[in-house]
């Protein structure tokens, strides 16, 4: 017997609410996965941001001295330019960390050579630190001294000295004989972070000079 059962079309009203459908079915996708997108870009933002503070927090953290401050505030002279060659004053402290000084400054750096301190009282004005050590140290001590070389440190030999080493800045002073012949490798450094570009004039760089 023969099937005479025909199948009905949809008629254009409702061809026109499927395609509607679909079409908002597809916005609706869209739209989700532009949301997912965003929202992935601003967690990785977020999660980028966190490790950058994280690793400047702990940068920091590193450059902050960890010791006891040893140094000692030194009173303040007045910080004039004089010629080479002029009487010089009586000065506050020894080596001195202010006061009247030469209008050039020492080249930063180790240096073996004795340098005038009113040369390098000019580089402590500049924010500089002076490591000045006796000659009287043994090579192997003058070889470890060589770490602490920086842009704004400036290490040389002052036979004036009343202690085997001095750590200067503007206006402040650690010195020191050394123990069982070891250098203080973290009291030097820790001076250095407290006190470097702490002069009147922070003159950024190395400096320059004799």
């Amino acid at each position: 017997m023969e099937n005479n059962q025909t199948i009905e079309q949809p008629t254009k009203q409702e061809r026109r609410e499927r395609l509607k459908q679909e079409k908002e079915t597809e916005q609706r996708a869209r739209r989700q996965s532009r949301s997912m997108r965003v929202f992935r870009n601003y967690a990785l933002a977020a999660v980028g941001i966190a490790a950058v503070g994280s690793g400047i927090y702990f940068l920091l953290k590193s450059a902050e001295p960890k010791g006891e401050d040893f140094s000692r505030a030194i009173p303040l002279m007045e910080a004039s330019h004089i010629a080479l060659g002029s009487k010089l004053p009586e000065y506050t402290s020894n080596p001195p960390t202010s006061g009247p000084h030469y209008g050039q400054t020492a080249r930063s750096g180790f240096r073996e050579e004795t340098i005038p301190d009113q040369h390098i009282i000019h580089n402590l004005e500049h924010g500089d630190v002076w490591i000045a050590y006796h000659p009287r140290l043994a090579d192997e001590i003058k070889e470890e001294l060589k770490q602490f070389q920086a842009a704004k440190v400036i290490i040389s030999p002052r036979e004036a000295n009343e202690t085997d080493i001095a750590v200067a800045a503007w206006g402040r002073l650690d010195a020191f004989d050394m123990e069982n012949n070891t250098l203080p490798v973290e009291r030097i450094k820790d001076f250095i972070k407290r006190y470097t570009n702490k002069g009147p004039e922070q003159v950024p760089g190395a400096s320059g000079g004799i």
